[in-house]
């Protein structure tokens, strides 16, 4: 097959991976040494072939035909390939840097969850031979005082191999910081310079990773496209949420973005999507018989998506009281992962099928009403001697606020597949433990002849599939068993795919794959504008009429199972939640 290889272009500032499949020079030696351990998605293969988090090949060259004279045109055994493969990496590697810029690099999700992921990509040799990372923020600091500060948080978790401590040296040694403005650029063009001085003219692509309030979103990315962008490489922005407080704040975010960036270079994260069991979740379906034929209304009586943390805002509901626990996990989160579950077969693994398919089941759902949900809101509670604060405890909190802090909703998808199926979800703080849970209940079999034996309560006769996303990563099958002994006794028994002891090693975090595959280009696990908007248009309707009304959310006390309304929702669609029971279920 004849190829060639495609060269960036100048006037371009975003070189993405798109059908031609052009060469991404970083993580040579990831190929070949995280492919055993933590990051099996990119790996060498016969012929030598690099693989993103989808699995879908990246080949190393274009396909579209010209080096009529290269030793592939020729016809050359396999191990010939990769050293040719592999000469052409070394020299592109050689000729090329990755600058990730980190904004806002004295936050707490840059010192806590950025700068480890980047570590931990350094450490398993993730990353490529010529990179860089920058910090900015405003805040006056040394490139000596960042590396002390990101030093404390920095771990060699995976597998504690001797030279941690010298990894981390040498991390820190690339690591530098730049103070300015956030709407200057000046300021900007003054990291552009120190940019170039660090990639000495070489071929430069450029990461910035947006971990400030959405507030300054659009400052930066008009003073960093216009100052400090790549001249020759590419360029791309990984936005945090919130995007947006509703529909029309959401779409005037992103008529901002567009200004200064194409729709490819926005890598818009929830980081959600980066966890193991959510990756798992289409390989889990998809690629198992058993359940493909199972994944309708036709077997399944409803899905309920939950999640729960075991503490309130804890002195940080500043920002929590301006955007609720809808905006802030429902409208996201778990949104993103219903939309995941839910789809259609993608015609392939490409990023742009599956965020297509995406889309399709988000359009065909109707948007959220009032009688459909219900909000809570944790009050204090003694426990134990302890005396827990309520949410309007916290100083940072008005005394007088009606934000939810707990919402389950009832949703439903308009399509040949799911119609009828209730679609549960609730999420809320300051509840009885911490968990992250995708649970699939199954319909009652018809004319079960153990029917007696389970009583009146056909529900635990149900079999119910768990996806635990956190913690504890596992997936669990409820099916129905007899006891050993002479009598016919029932018991509902759990197949178990526990991850820490099926596979001992660790499991990378979920910045660490999504910050991997915005350097790959990999758009699969990221946030496209039409999925944002048709995500919004859910919710929008539902949280103005609750502003509107000023709806007074129930309260339940710290440490609890939540408000009983939402006990009442779930029954309404003869549901009960999945949670309910012992510590396992």
């Amino acid at each position: 097959m004849a190829a060639q290889i495609t060269p960036p272009s100048s006037s371009s500032s975003s070189l993405a991976f798109s059908s031609e499949f052009n060469v991404w020079k970083p993580m040579r030696c990831c190929f070949f040494k995280w492919v055993s351990q933590v990051c099996p998605r990119i790996r060498p293969s016969n012929h030598f072939r690099i693989k993103s988090s989808n699995g879908h090949p990246l080949n190393a060259i274009s396909m579209q035909g010209g080096m009529d004279g290269s030793p592939l045109a020729k016809g050359i055994n396999p191990e010939e390939q990769e050293e040719f493969f592999i000469d052409i990496l070394d020299k592109e590697e050689a000729l090329s840097t990755l600058s990730i810029t980190v904004v806002g690099a004295s936050g707490d999700l840059a010192k806590k969850k950025i700068f480890p992921a980047l570590f931990a990509l350094f450490y398993e040799d993730c990353l490529p031979k010529n990179f860089i990372v920058f910090g900015y923020a405003r805040t006056k600091l040394t490139d000596e005082e960042l590396r002390n500060i990101i030093s404390t948080t920095l771990t060699c978790r995976i597998d504690k191999r001797e030279n941690c401590k010298d990894k981390m040296e040498q991390f820190l040694k690339r690591c530098f910081y730049h103070s300015g403005e956030y709407n200057s650029e000046e300021n900007f063009a003054e990291l552009d310079s120190k940019l170039k001085k660090k990639e000495a003219g070489k071929l430069s692509n450029r990461l910035f990773y947006l971990s400030i309030p959405p507030n300054i979103f659009v400052d930066v990315v008009r003073c960093a496209s216009m100052k400090a962008s790549s001249a020759n490489g590419w360029t791309r922005v990984i936005v945090e949420k919130p995007f947006g407080r509703d529909s029309e704040s959401s779409a005037e975010l992103t008529r901002c973005l567009k200004k200064y960036l194409t729709e490819d270079q926005i890598f818009r994260i929830d980081h959600y999507l980066g966890k193991e069991l959510v990756e798992n979740l289409s390989v889990l379906r998809f690629s198992n018989l058993i359940f493909e034929p199972l994944w309708s209304r036709n077997y399944i009586r409803n899905v309920q998506f939950i999640f729960s943390e075991d503490f309130g805002t804890e002195g940080r509901g500043g920002y929590f009281d301006n955007y609720g626990i809808i905006r802030d996990i429902m409208q996201n989160h778990l949104l993103q992962i219903l939309a995941l579950f839910a789809m259609e077969t993608p015609v392939s693994l490409d990023a742009e099928d599956i965020r297509n398919e995406k889309v399709k089941v988000l359009r065909s759902m109707k948007p959220l009403e009032l009688e459909d949900v219900i909000i809570g809101q944790y009050k204090g509670h003694n426990k134990g001697g302890r005396a827990y604060p309520g949410y309007t405890d916290d100083s940072t909190v008005p005394k007088n606020s009606i934000t939810p802090t707990f919402a389950a909703a009832a949703l439903f998808i308009n399509n040949a597949r799911w119609d009828g199926v209730p679609f549960l979800m609730k999420a809320g703080k300051a509840l009885h433990r911490k968990r992250a849970e995708i649970r699939v209940q199954f319909r009652h079999v018809p004319g079960n002849l153990y029917k007696r034996n389970f009583g009146t309560d056909l529900d635990k006769a149900t079999n119910e599939l768990v996806l635990r996303v956190q913690p504890d990563e596992a997936i669990y099958l409820k099916i129905n068993n007899k006891v050993p002994g002479l009598g016919m006794r029932l018991d509902r028994s759990d197949l178990n795919l526990l991850y820490r002891a099926r596979y001992p090693t660790e499991i990378p975090d979920a910045y660490e794959r999504l910050l991997l595959d915005a350097i790959a280009g990999e758009r699969r696990l990221f946030i496209r504008s039409d999925e944002l908007d048709a995500a919004w248009s859910l919710f929008t309707p539902l949280l103005k009429e609750l502003e509107a009304k000023k709806i007074a959310p129930e309260l339940y006390p710290y440490g609890s199972r939540g408000p009983v309304g939402a006990h009442y929702l779930a029954a309404k669609y003869n549901v009960r939640w999945g949670d309910l029971g012992g510590e396992d279920d």
